[in-house]
């Protein structure tokens, strides 16, 4: 079965689902979430760079169609903390 492939929003790179954070707005309810749930999803980069330029950008809100929740990008930054083990 062939694996599942997605693009970064920042920086345009192809890779499988697995290499990438998921950010997902809810069907039905519209509540953005990571990585979890059914409905209309983006993708990004585990990157600094790919995170500022989604946010600077409006990458996120733009495909997911909705704004995003200050809350969201301060889970994301913290993902990339040096002492955190789900960064790359």
């Amino acid at each position: 079965m062939q694996p599942n492939y997605r693009r970064c929003l920042g920086c345009g790179k192809i890779a499988t689902k697995a290499s990438f954070w998921r950010i997902v707005r809810v069907y039905p309810s519209s509540k953005v979430q990571l990585d979890r749930g059914m409905g209309r999803s983006a993708y990004l980069c585990p990157r600094a760079s790919c995170l500022q330029a989604a946010r600077k950008k409006n990458r996120l809100g733009r495909n997911l169609k909705i704004a995003i929740p200050e809350e969201i990008y301060q889970i994301l930054w913290d993902r990339l903390s040096p002492g955190n083990s789900e960064s790359q």
